[in-house]
């Protein structure tokens, strides 16, 4: 039975589980490796069923524990060729660890990963969609300052989708960033904001794709509740009843045990 586990989500490090209790990959590793054995563990988890991590780009929120991991547990990396390159030349990556550059689809054992490309302010970024052995597919799609239609394609041909609702626009433009800062962010190699995050899930929801989570809010520049409540506002208007309709739920800073299964 397929199921994704948000073990981390925001801008103090992201990491997800996708497979089954019998193995899967890690999409990102954005904690220490302390805290990612201990959220691994709380789910039931342990490395031993990490088959590979699958890096989306070189910000340390995505990568702050591949050095470790990858060396301590002896598992590969996948990433595209810019974002392995970024990670060596900063020594995120240790030199005996063994890489592979991802450049549209591989199969790992009896799961199939394919890279999505994604606008952001990095070396090469993307996103990955995990079809899993009993053909569910999930799609962690964040840090990209637009949508872009192979995400969308991507997204439409999932069971899952976790897709990125940073911030709200109004909290960005008046909270305490400097405005080169703000600017990045709402540019089009930054981050989604909430309202665009709401307008690509009424398309998706219409479409089928029904389990959905909300990624990488800010801690100044977001809450929970907002971002939950500006998506389910506009499905409502768009006449899409939440819980009835469609699953929505916000990916945790810190794990909270819950695996979603699709």
């Amino acid at each position: 039975m397929a199921k994704a586990v948000p073990l981390f989500s925001g801008s103090k490090g992201n990491s997800y589980y996708i497979g089954s209790n019998v193995g899967g990959v890690l999409i990102d590793a954005g904690r220490n490796c302390k805290q990612i054995e201990l959220a691994m563990a709380q789910n039931g988890l342990g490395m031993k069923n990490v088959r590979a991590l699958f890096i989306t780009h070189e910000h340390i929120d995505h990568c702050a524990a591949v050095r470790v991991l990858a060396k301590k547990y002896g598992i590969p990396v996948y990433a595209s060729e810019g974002t392995l390159r970024a990670m060596a030349m900063s020594q995120k990556l240790h030199p005996l660890t063994k890489t592979f550059v991802i450049t549209d689809e591989i199969a790992l054992g009896d799961m199939l990963i394919t890279r999505i490309d994604t606008p952001h302010d990095a070396t090469e970024s993307c996103c990955y969609r995990v079809v899993c052995p009993d053909g569910k597919a999930a799609l962690i799609a964040t840090d990209m300052g637009v949508m872009t239609d192979p995400v969308r394609e991507a997204a439409a041909e999932s069971d899952f989708v976790v897709l990125e609702s940073n911030h709200d626009i109004e909290m960005l433009k008046t909270g305490p960033y400097p405005y080169p800062l703000k600017q990045r962010i709402l540019s089009d190699r930054g981050h989604l904001s909430n309202d665009a995050c709401a307008s690509e899930l009424i398309e998706l929801v219409k479409g089928g794709t029904l389990r959905l989570m909300l990624g990488h809010l800010s801690e100044q520049n977001n809450t929970p509740d907002l971002a939950l409540r500006t998506s389910v506002r506009e499905l409502e208007r768009a006449g899409l009843k939440y819980k009835n309709d469609f699953t929505l739920d916000v990916a945790p800073c810190v794990t909270t045990g819950k695996s979603v299964i699709f």
